[in-house]
């Protein structure tokens, strides 16, 4: 999407513009730029002189008649706002009257974009560098000037779909123009302007009409539309467009209209077998997709999520404001463990039967996998407050997605995903978010070659992540070079498709909830020492998964309790896996007044309370044995560090330096804002901590997270022993692991504010 200051647009509006079709299109056209305070002169052009004088009368515009001829010579700026099939005798008849445009930027409204290139092509020899092909994204059924509406395009999208030649000031111009009435301006060429359209708008429009049509002629159509529902009111509201107008649309966007009649077509067919034979499996796989479709599309529509396209806008759109003080008191349970939420989704559609999973983390990463599952075919019930049902399909019963498998910002169901897709039939794509673009995928694409994998990536080994399909996997010996919990279960999960034994050594210890996980859905893996290994070819059986609350959320709490006088606070069912609990250990040996209370097991994982009252930190030495265990905590930790007495020194930690973002040197700059000593290496830091017990430990203000939820977060609990306002900006992404954050922070006594477009 392009932006443009409103004084740019005020600069680029014509002296004289001319719109020829003073219809709804046309009329609130004039209406936005009038209520906007256009300083040009208006004129319009249409067959009805009734509607050229009702728009004088309306003010709308300054004058107007029935003769292009007259007209379109004054006219720095022409827009064609009559039916698609009449913009090629309108551009004949400006031909005639200009046969290059010369000094004319001619733009136009039509639906379709192909048809009007391609008449212009045949009328001038080529489009001409100031003709500006458009199309705003708006309508009403109402008809006329009389039914203009000035904010008919605010928040709407209008898109051009500029030749590759086409004028820079004629293309600014237009955009301008359209910007001036608060439309989003998009560019993209003429073939997928028509595709997507004839998806978007035509297809509906055509079944709406056909259905309308089909019960207008049921002996029984007054009850029909008597008894009808809201649902059918909604659906069919479309069907009360201008007929002709539609016709024309239909005629000249046909070849794009009957592509995606066909593959609507092929969708119902499916439906109605599975209908017919009573296959609830796939009756719920496709209503689920089209559920979730329709969710996300609404947070589209109301901007309520980041997560918008594969290519991602810049994560601006929430900030923190964190006002110093505050307290941390209460009991409360933070979301389910995004780890074990990933895996009990990707296990539970690979087995035989019905999982139920408890617990589950409704963060967007979260639910991109369960998107990614329903668009290879698989039926998922949910998630409702924290339950989702899956309807495993065996480890060789997903089907091909029909485009590229989004998952946002997650790292972990990249690398995972990567594993379990390397040993299907058919080819498949990896995409992320802007973030996610930037990690390395080498670390996971490499073993996986070598047991018979065939994967293109990026430059320098970044994602998508396209890996073809059919491969016969062999399993293998891996020593990995770094501890990685992700490329550890990546090749567990390619292992269960390769011919022979698959095992993994890692140099220290990793989170072992997938080793746990599979076991727990009856397919073995063995484990000695540091190397663990299965035998593909086997099966898993579906079962329950109750997930416990994930400590990586619970550790800023944990830090926020350790670090702020007269706190009491108790984190409920957390997970406590002892390949995961640095937080802990290490917080312990700072002097944390922290205590496990009703350990317990459920589902395999260990789980406990986690009482944390304030005494007094110190610093210490990271024993590097803990680091891998703390990998993804040590954010919420540097904060413990500059709350802890003395120098705090962390090492062989340059993992943290190709995780969300850059986290050593991230978490240097914000402790440098608040004005916090320190010396960053290149795998690790030192951080002087002032824990003398004064009110403040550090001062505010503003810091960059990079779109990483992790530094928001530990800078938002920092503000608990700071001076002044912590001001975080780019926190968007912290709804991707944590959603109720916000919340659950202002519940145990936190003074945090949000502003912004993602605010939970």
């Amino acid at each position: 999407m392009i932006a443009m200051r409103a004084d740019t647009a005020c600069r680029a509006e014509s002296a004289t513009l001319l719109i020829v079709g003073l219809g709804l299109i046309g009329g609130s056209l004039a209406a936005g730029l009038r209520q906007r305070g256009f300083r040009g002169r208006m004129i319009a052009c249409d067959p009805d002189a009734r509607e050229i004088r009702r728009g004088i009368d309306m003010g709308l515009i300054d004058d107007g008649g029935t003769d292009l001829a007259a007209l379109a010579p004054a006219a720095d700026t022409i827009v064609l706002a009559v039916p698609v099939l009449a913009i090629p005798g309108v551009l004949g008849e400006l031909r005639a009257l200009n046969p290059e445009l010369k000094g004319q930027t001619v733009t136009d409204v039509g639906s379709t974009k192909a048809i009007v290139r391609d008449a212009a092509r045949r009328l001038f020899g080529r489009v001409p560098k100031t003709l500006v092909l458009g199309h705003p994204i708006a309508g009403s059924e109402k008809s006329g000037v009389a039914a203009a509406d000035p904010d008919l395009y605010a928040g709407h999208n209008v898109i051009l779909t500029p030749e590759a030649d086409t004028d820079a000031g004629a293309l600014a111009r237009v955009r301008a123009l359209w910007q001036s009435c608060g439309a989003n301006v998009l560019e993209m060429d003429v073939e997928r302007h028509d595709a997507v359209l004839a998806q978007t708008s035509h297809l509906p429009h055509l079944l709406a009409f056909s259905l309308v049509d089909t019960l207008a002629r049921q002996d029984a159509r007054l009850d029909i539309f008597r008894y009808a529902a809201g649902g059918f009111r909604d659906f069919t509201r479309i069907a009360g467009s201008d007929p002709v107008m539609w016709r024309d649309i239909f005629t000249a966007n046909r070849d794009a209209v009957l592509a995606s009649l066909d593959d609507f077509e092929a969708g119902l067919s499916r439906l109605r077998a599975a209908v017919e034979t009573g296959d609830g499996d796939a009756m719920l796989a496709a209503f689920g997709r089209a559920s979730h479709a329709r969710h996300y599309f609404e947070s589209l529509l109301n901007k309520t999520s980041y997560q918008t396209e594969y290519a991602m806008q810049p994560h601006s759109q929430v900030t923190y404001r964190v006002r110093p003080g505050g307290g941390a008191r209460g009991r409360v349970r933070v979301p389910g463990d995004k780890s074990i939420s990933h895996r009990s989704i990707m296990l539970g559609a690979l087995a035989d039967g019905v999982t139920t999973v408890t617990g589950f983390l409704e963060g967007e990463d979260s639910l991109a996998t369960l998107q990614a599952f329903r668009e290879m075919g698989v039926a998922i019930e949910g998630p409702h407050q924290g339950r989702v049902v899956i309807h495993g399909v065996g480890l060789h019963g997903l089907k091909a997605p029909s485009g590229p498998i989004y998952v946002g910002n997650s790292g972990t169901a990249m690398r995972l995903f990567a594993g379990l897709l390397a040993g299907q039939s058919f080819s498949s794509e990896l995409a992320g978010d802007a973030s996610l673009t930037k990690r390395p995928m080498n670390r996971v694409a490499e073993p996986l070659r070598a047991m018979g994998a065939v994967i293109d990536t990026a430059e320098d080994g970044r994602p998508p992540l396209k890996i073809h399909g059919g491969q016969a996997l062999t399993g293998l010996y891996y020593d990995m070079p770094v501890a990685s919990a992700q490329v550890k279960s990546c090749l567990l999960l390619a292992g269960l498709y390769a011919e022979g034994e698959t095992w993994v050594r890692e140099p220290a210890p990793t989170r072992d909830h997938t080793e746990r996980m599979l076991g727990g859905f009856g397919y073995p893996v063995e484990r000695d020492g540091d190397t663990c290994r299965l035998t593909g070819g086997k099966r898993l059986t579906a079962g329950p998964i109750d997930v416990p609350a994930d400590i990586s959320s619970a550790a800023f709490f944990m830090v926020a309790a350790a670090i702020t006088p007269g706190s009491d606070l108790t984190l409920e069912h957390v997970g406590i896996n002892p390949t995961r609990t640095g937080i802990i250990n290490i917080l312990k040996l700072m002097g944390a007044n922290l205590e496990l209370v009703d350990e317990r097991e459920v589902g395999g994982e260990p789980v406990a309370d986690i009482r944390v009252r304030h005494a007094p930190l110190k610093a210490v030495d990271i024993p590097v044995e803990q680091v891998p265990l703390a990998i993804d905590e040590f954010p919420a930790l540097f904060i413990a560090a500059a709350n802890a007495a003395g120098t705090t020194r962390l090492r062989d930690a340059a993992e943290l330096r190709v995780k969300e973002s850059d986290r050593l040197a991230a978490m240097a700059d914000g402790l440098a804002t608040l004005g916090v000593a320190h010396t960053l290496l290149d795998d690790g830091i030192d951080i002087v901590g002032n824990g003398d017990g004064s009110a403040a430990s550090y001062g505010g203000g503003r810091i960059d997270s990079l779109g990483d939820h992790r530094i928001a977060m530990a800078f938002a609990v920092a503000a608990l022993r700071a001076s002044d306002d912590i001001v975080i900006d780019n926190c968007a992404n912290v709804a991707t692991s944590f959603p109720d954050f916000i919340e659950l922070a202002r519940r145990i006594g936190m003074g945090l504010d949000a502003e912004g477009g993602h605010v939970r």
